[in-house]
């Protein structure tokens, strides 16, 4: 299992899948095309059956039940395309045997390192085969990690036909880190009752909180005027831009922020004298704290129009996804299973809100329960992205079990 789950990874992080807010298809990029033709190619030749990859870049594939019994469908997904924040073109996967606790040198030459000084976790994987970036790119286990974790498990439990499961639906889906991973995902067609996402951090990870979620995209005009001569004509919209940012709450910001904690985070700004644009994501676990920081940046920007004029100021607010607490405690038994499965093979659950997002965040909301499992990546999004191989044949086993467990309870 270890080395045909570091083949898989290794081959697919090396596949460019970077999504792209700016674009208007789906998927939104044409990399994560060429890794779902793989994956749908890679389906088919162990063995699933109802491999179907859709005109919109979601890829389904069944495993059949092997059991007389009547069992809950469930559902394996992960996402294929990876973040925005940091490049994932020519990703170099690097492995690191029998991790002896000390500084790994990601990249000599840019003086790169990845120290357990800076990041204690590293500690947690002292004698496990790491897999890391070079330096220069992110890694890409989130979600590939999830990927290969499912591939894996759907291998193993076609070649262990002793093993009793019930249908299992498996999804591989575009887009999840521009927020529109579910947007067509058809729900009715996947056909499962509950489902999984392979989507979390370290091992243990047991979720089913997320943020509630928003956008905020806010152009600011202004007028350039010669600064020789631009006394009571010059509008300066980047002065505009950072007076608004100084209105919201500076503690609420993600480094200064943990837990059920919510934020509002700058993602980009850009401009000069004639035009700004900046970018914000609102995050809060409460809904009615949520409303509160939508009507506080929307009343700053209704503040500012006064003050600049209605026009020379827009925002647009859009909400991307809500709490899936609401939708999953009604059949909290999915978490139960899970939280069981991984008692059983020794790993402790670690039950705590994500701060951030899955898939199953909408995917609940469109009538499909879908908790989030661990799929094992350190430090994501960035160039000290890593992934520890036994984490990932952890993930493969919790797979397997749930897929027992939900037999075997009926």
């Amino acid at each position: 299992m270890k080395e045909s789950l570091m083949k898989r990874f290794t081959t697919y992080v090396k596949v460019d899948t970077q999504s792209n807010e700016d674009s208007e298809t789906c998927p939104s990029t044409d990399g994560q095309w060429t890794l779902l033709r793989m994956l749908r190619d890679e389906l088919e030749s162990i063995g699933m059956e109802e491999v179907h990859l859709d005109e919109n870049g979601y890829l389904f594939a069944t495993l059949p039940s092997n059991t007389d019994k009547e069992v809950p469908v469930i559902g394996f997904l992960a996402h294929v395309d990876t973040a925005t924040d940091f490049t994932g073109k020519n990703v170099n996967p690097q492995i690191v045997e029998n991790y002896d606790g000390k500084a790994i040198v990601l990249n000599k030459e840019q003086g790169v390192v990845l120290s357990p000084d800076e990041y204690p976790n590293l500690k947690n994987y002292i004698g496990q085969t790491l897999i890391t970036t070079d330096g220069t790119t992110l890694l890409g286990a989130d979600d590939k990690a999830g990927v290969a974790e499912i591939v894996t498990a759907m291998d193993y439990l076609l070649k262990h036909p002793e093993i009793k499961h019930g249908k299992i639906r498996v999804a591989f889906t575009p887009d999840e880190e521009i927020g529109r991973g579910p947007h067509k995902f058809d729900v009715k067609a996947f056909g499962a009752d509950f489902a999984y996402t392979m989507d979390g951090g370290p091992l243990g990870e047991l979720e089913y909180e997320t943020f509630n979620a928003a956008s905020a995209k806010i152009t600011v005009r202004g007028n350039n005027i010669h600064p020789g001569s631009a006394k009571g004509k010059m509008v300066h919209s980047a002065k505009i831009a950072m007076e608004l940012h100084s209105l919201l709450p500076e503690d609420e910001v993600p480094e200064r922020t943990e837990g059920y904690e919510g934020f509002y985070h700058l993602l980009s700004i850009h401009g000069d004298v004639e035009q700004t644009k900046l970018y914000y994501i609102i995050r809060d676990h409460d809904r009615e704290k949520f409303e509160a920081k939508k009507a506080n940046l929307q009343s700053i920007v209704n503040r500012l129009k006064e003050k600049y004029g209605e026009e020379n100021i827009t925002l647009e607010l859009a909400d991307q996804y809500y709490n899936m607490k609401e939708k999953i405690e009604p059949v909290k038994e999915i978490v139960d299973i899970a939280h069981d499965a991984m008692k059983s093979l020794g790993i402790e659950p670690v039950i705590s809100p994500v701060r951030g997002g899955t898939d199953g965040s909408q995917l609940s909301y469109m009538g499909l329960p879908t908790p989030n499992i661990f799929a094992g990546g350190e430090n994501m999004h960035g160039k000290y992205e890593y992934v520890s191989v036994e984490t990932m044949e952890k993930a493969v086993q919790v797979i397997v079990e749930i897929a027992k467990r939900f037999e075997a309870r009926t």
